[in-house]
């Protein structure tokens, strides 16, 4: 009698475990696969690292444009717009790259023109920016190419040991095909939880980067006008400015009857 009453405390407790678990499925796979999950998890953090990094950083060129267009143009020289801009940001960059490029040909003994020694040097710099913005993505394109892979591996590795179990036991018995099957998809979903986010990410961040790029290309090409042209050529300030008044309306007095 109190075997079976024991019996019947302890099965609640038993049911509560789950043998198929995600945990579970990891510590049947052993080393494999948890040096699986571990390489998947590695490249999830560093995905979402890259991805809210370079979004930080992104908007700040994109705050940079927004000023630039509203308050730069409205100096009187690229010096003094230049020091409106904060220090060691995009667009002060090719501000600085371009009047230094000018110093620097009134300093050249091999006659080259103005314009070509300019439009190289802001070249550069525009190329330095837009490489700087390009750092970390070819990691993502890495992870959306090669986690699937990783995961189909663990996958394998499932199905491999679910055969040896089922030739080991001489039938194929769901008890002893759960485990290494369980495993094997989990892996499979892993590789591609991993791989969905780096690809969408990847995307994303290229996009945003040529809008920012051509509004860096513009900008320079702004910046040659008015280094070519010795200030005579700039685009018009897109500050605010105060609105004109209306013009009065004509009134005219009526006959007198």
């Amino acid at each position: 009698m109190l075997t079976t009453i024991l019996a019947a405390g302890a099965a609640p407790a038993a049911a509560g475990n789950n043998p198929y678990g995600f945990w579970e499925a990891l510590q049947q796979g052993g080393v494999i696969a948890w040096s699986v999950f571990s390489i998947l998890a590695f490249m999830s953090i560093v995905s979402f690292y890259i991805l809210f990094t370079k979004l930080f950083e992104q908007q700040k060129i994109i705050n940079q444009s927004k000023r630039v267009r509203a308050n730069f143009w409205s100096a009187n020289s690229l010096r003094e717009g230049a020091a409106k801009l904060e220090k060691n940001s995009a667009y002060r960059q090719i501000v600085d790259d371009g009047l230094q490029a000018q110093d620097q040909h009134a300093q050249l003994t091999d006659p080259v023109e103005a314009h070509d020694w300019l439009h190289g040097s802001l070249a550069r710099s525009e190329a330095s920016i837009n490489s700087k913005l390009g750092g970390g993505l070819a990691f993502l394109a890495t992870v959306g190419a090669t986690s699937p892979f990783i995961g189909l591996f663990g996958t394998v590795i499932g199905i491999y040991r679910a055969l040896i179990k089922i030739g080991a036991a001489g039938q194929a018995s769901i008890d002893a095909v759960a485990g290494p099957v369980g495993e094997a998809l989990i892996m499979t979903a892993l590789g591609l939880a991993v791989a969905v986010p780096a690809v969408l990410a990847y995307n994303f961040l290229q996009r945003r980067n040529k809008s920012i790029a051509e509004d860096l290309s513009a900008f320079s090409n702004d910046v040659l006008g008015f280094l070519a042209s010795n200030g005579a050529v700039r685009p018009v300030s897109t500050a605010r400015k105060p609105a004109a008044k209306p013009a009065a309306a004509a009134t005219t007095a009526a006959p007198a009857r």
